[in-house]
C-alpha cells in the first residue's frame, strides 16, 4: 500500500495505538480551538493541520500520563496546548529562516505573508497558555512558560550564532536543549504530574524527555545530510545554506581543517553547488563526522531509556522506550 509522505511510519502507528483515540481527541481540540470570527486563523490552522507532522510531543506526554496511571481529559488538552507551542515555532522559525517549504507544502508564512503569520504565531502562543490556565493547575502553567521562554532564547541565540563556522559544540547543544530538549522534557514531566507519580518519577520523565528531545534534534541534524529530500518534506542541506552550523558540521571543522573554507562560503553565501555539497558529504563521510553526530544520538537515546527503569515493566514504559529507539531510525 502507498503511503503518503505526510502519514507517520507503521512502526509510529504501532506504538501509538494505545493512544491512537486520545491523539485523535487532541486533533479535535486543536481544531476547536482554531475558531474565530477572525476567517484566517481557522483556515491557517487547517492548513497547519492537515500538513502533517508526527505528533510526537503529544504522544509523550499521553504515553507519560498513561504510564503513571492517568487517561483522563486533562492529558488530551495538554497535549493540545505543547502543540500549540510547537506549532508556534515552526511558523516563526520559518519566517527567520526564510523556508519555502515545511513537509513537503509551501511554509505559511510563503502562503499568506510574513505579517499575517507573525502575528499567528502569537496567537498560537497565547492560546496555548489560556488553555492551560483553564485547568487551573498553576504549577503546570509555569512549566509551560518557563519551557516557551527557553524555547525563543534558543531562537534569539541560534540568530546570534548564525554563520558562525567557530560556534562550539557545547553552543550548539546550549541551542538544542534549549529549542528542543526542553519541551519534550516538558511534556513528558506534564504526563507524570497528571497521574499518581512521585517526584522522583517526575524528575525520570523530566530527563527522558530532556534526552529525548536532544536525539530527536541530532538526528534532525543528520538527516539534513545524509535525508531524501522527499520523505523529508525540504530540501536537503537546507540548515548550512540558511546559516546553521549544526553538530556534523563542527565535528568536520575539528578533524579536518582544510574544510573550512568551503563551510564558510557556503554558510556565508547561503548557497552551494552540486559540486560544492558533493564535497562537503564526501568530507563529512570521510572523517567520520555523521558517524560522530549518530553515536552521539543512539547515547542520549539509550540514556532517556534509562530513566524508566524507576517504574515497573508496563506496555506504556515499552512504548516509551522504543520511542527512543524509533527516534534513531526516522527518515523524516
Amino acid at each position: 500500500m502507498n503511503r503518503s509522505v505526510d502519514s507517520p511510519p507503521p512502526d509510529l502507528l504501532r506504538l501509538f495505538e494505545p493512544i491512537r483515540a486520545d491523539l485523535q481527541k487532541v486533533e479535535d481540540a486543536y481544531a476547536e480551538h482554531l475558531q474565530s470570527r477572525v476567517d484566517v486563523i481557522p483556515r491557517i490552522g487547517k492548513y497547519i493541520q492537515t500538513s502533517g507532522g508526527k505528533r510526537v510531543r503529544p504522544a509523550v506526554l499521553l504515553m507519560a500520563s498513561r504510564l503513571c496511571g492517568y487517561a483522563g481529559e486533562r492529558a488530551v488538552l495538554h497535549a493540545a496546548v505543547v502543540e500549540f507551542i510547537h506549532t508556534a515555532t515552526l511558523v516563526h522559525d520559518d519566517i527567520i529562516d526564510d523556508a519555502e517549504v515545511r513537509r513537503g507544502r509551501m511554509a505559511v508564512h510563503s502562503q499568506w505573508g510574513n505579517d499575517i503569520t507573525v502575528l499567528l504565531g502569537d496567537f498560537l502562543y497565547i492560546k496555548s497558555m489560556s488553555l492551560a490556565l483553564s485547568e487551573n493547575s498553576l504549577d503546570l502553567v509555569r512549566l509551560l512558560c518557563d519551557v516557551t521562554l527557553r524555547m525563543i532564547e534558543g531562537e534569539l541565540y541560534q540568530l546570534t550564532k548564525n554563520g558562525d563556522i567557530d560556534i562550539t559544540e557545547d553552543e550548539h547543544f546550549d541551542i538544542i536543549h534549549r529549542k528542543t530538549a526542553h519541551l519534550f522534557a516538558g511534556c513528558a514531566e506534564i504526563g507524570g504530574r497528571l497521574g499518581t507519580s512521585t517526584p522522583e518519577q517526575w524528575r525520570a520523565l523530566h530527563e527522558y524527555g530532556f534526552h529525548l528531545g536532544i536525539a530527536f534534534q541530532l538526528m534532525d541534524d543528520l538527516l539534513d545530510f545524509t535525508g531524501d529530500a522527499d520523505a523529508l518534506g525540504k530540501p536537503v542541506g537546507g540548515d548550512l545554506r540558511e546559516g546553521k552550523v549544526t553538530l556534523p558540521i563542527i565535528r568536520l571543522l575539528t578533524s579536518d581543517p582544510a574544510s573550512r573554507p568551503l563551510v564558510a562560503q557556503i554558510a556565508a553565501e547561503r548557497t552551494a553547488t552540486r559540486e560544492q555539497w558533493a564535497e562537503i558529504t564526501l568530507r563529512l563521510r570521510q572523517t567520520g563526522a555523521l558517524e560522530y553526530a549518530q553515536t552521539r544520538a543512539r547515547d542520549h537515546a539509550a540514556n532517556a531509556r534509562r530513566q524508566l527503569a524507576v517504574f515497573p515493566p508496563s506496555a506504556e514504559r515499552e512504548a516509551l522506550e522504543a520511542l527512543a529507539d524509533f527516534v534513531l531510525h526516522r527518515d523524516r
